[in-house]
């Protein structure tokens, strides 16, 4: 069966046009995530096709190109399979049982890539098909992305082993087997890059909220204060009911309506302490739950657990609303408070030594969103700082985590696909939210 040059050119073009897009997509990939596995088979496979395209003879390309091609697109396999490779690369042999086995397995491996090479005769992928293969067997408990790759070629190798398909394409002068060991890999390798990049977002989105919740420990010496500050009071006031109404009992003078009034008061100072505990609770508890909530809630719990802080500081607040006071947005109400009481926690740190330290919080909406304005008279920010304000661990403060701004940033962008950013202002700083309106 052989085959005319339109239809070499077909096939030619299909392979081609493979590999193309999944450079493309490989690319893609790279760009989000900056894997250098991805950047490594990116670059092997345009030395592929450049390789590819010398092989095919249908252009005029001198013989050493495709020997620079083959050379470049091997050593960037190496590359590529060391850093895609998942678990260990030297298995732990505890008895000579382990040795044995693993020895035996070893042995497997070598004689399945041989023959992966004596059938496609394209060392780069038979390279990569053996260290992933190392992979799948010594880490079977850890492998993911590598175990499509190397189950997808090991099949695809014993089916063409069982047919004896090497000598049936020698004695009927088929279409080099090459294009499709280049088809099927670019194939096999787009699912397996595919499952390790969501595996990867998976472990970055775990990532993220980890550090949301160590952002939130890291104040939680901060809250306690502010909430030890906000019980003593109340508890001061039912201490001072009991004895007035003990001096009464002792005096005879405890009388019905009497009783009652100290008994409502007591109620409202237990009532407040049960709301704050109930604030703080929902500030700290992690929860992904979406739904539609005021925006003067989320401010207004922030506010009371950051109120005694700032009246020791002498830091005097506002709340405007300039247009509806009952705006609502579609999101967790406890991660946009520790939205806000991020930036109003920076806010109050940069007052610190301003004769009138005042933070603004206007909120303003549009027929589609809500901007949340956070203003301070401060110092204001550096440029060169601002350059750097919402990458991860970087502070202007002493004893800052860093953490703050990039995780509201996160927040905002992943929670609410909204933004945050640093609008100009001739005083202080002011930092701007904007979030699609519920409807």
């Amino acid at each position: 069966m052989s085959l005319d040059s339109l239809t070499v050119i077909l096939l030619y073009g299909i392979t081609f046009g493979i590999v193309i897009m999944t450079i493309a997509y490989t690319f893609i990939r790279y760009i989000y995530s900056k894997e250098i596995f991805y950047i490594s088979y990116c670059l092997m496979q345009v030395f592929s096709l450049i390789y590819i395209v010398s092989y095919s003879s249908l252009f005029d390309i001198p013989h050493f190109m495709e020997q620079i091609s083959l050379l470049f697109a091997t050593l960037l396999a190496l590359v590529f399979a060391i850093n895609f490779y998942e678990g260990k690369f030297i298995p732990n042999s505890k008895s000579h049982k382990d040795l044995i086995i693993n020895t035996l397995l070893l042995n497997i491996v070598i004689l399945t890539a041989f023959y992966h090479y004596i059938l496609f005769e394209y060392l780069p992928f038979t390279i990569i098909y053996a260290i992933l293969f190392i992979s799948v067997i010594f880490n079977i408990k850890n492998v993911g992305p590598t175990l499509i790759y190397t189950a997808g070629w090991s099949i695809f190798c014993f089916t063409l082993f069982v047919f004896d398909f090497k000598d049936y394409y020698e004695q009927n002068h088929l279409l080099d087997i090459v294009l499709i060991a280049f088809a099927i890999e670019a194939i096999l390798f787009t699912f397996s890059v595919s499952h390790r990049y969501n595996r990867l977002e998976q472990k970055n989105e775990n990532f993220e909220n980890m550090l949301l919740q160590q952002s939130k420990m890291a104040k939680s010496g901060e809250m306690l204060a502010n909430i030890a500050h906000q019980f003593r009071q109340p508890l001061n006031n039912l201490s001072y009911i009991l004895i007035n109404i003990k001096k009464r009992y002792e005096n005879e003078k405890l009388d019905e309506k009497y009783f009652h009034k100290k008994y409502s008061q007591a109620k409202e100072q237990l009532e407040f302490l049960s709301h704050t505990v109930e604030e703080f609770k929902e500030f700290y508890t992690p929860s992904k739950q979406k739904e539609k909530f005021l925006v003067k809630d989320a401010i207004s719990n922030t506010i009371s657990i950051l109120n005694e802080d700032l009246k020791k500081r002498n830091i005097k607040y506002t709340l405007n609303f300039l247009k509806d006071e009952n705006v609502q947005i579609f999101g967790s109400k406890n991660e946009l408070s520790q939205v806000i009481l991020s930036l109003v926690t920076n806010a109050s740190d940069a007052l610190k030594d301003i004769e009138k330290p005042l933070i603004e919080i206007n909120v303003d909406s549009t027929s589609a969103d809500v901007i949340i304005n956070i203003k301070d008279n401060g110092k204001g920010i550096n440029k060169r700082s601002q350059e750097k304000l919402f990458e991860p661990y970087f502070t202007t403060k002493e004893e800052g985590t860093g953490l703050g701004l990039y995780l509201s940033k996160l927040i905002m962008e992943k929670s609410f696909n909204g933004k945050i950013e640093l609008k100009p202002s001739k005083e202080g700083s002011c930092f701007s939210l904007l979030i699609e309106k519920a409807i």
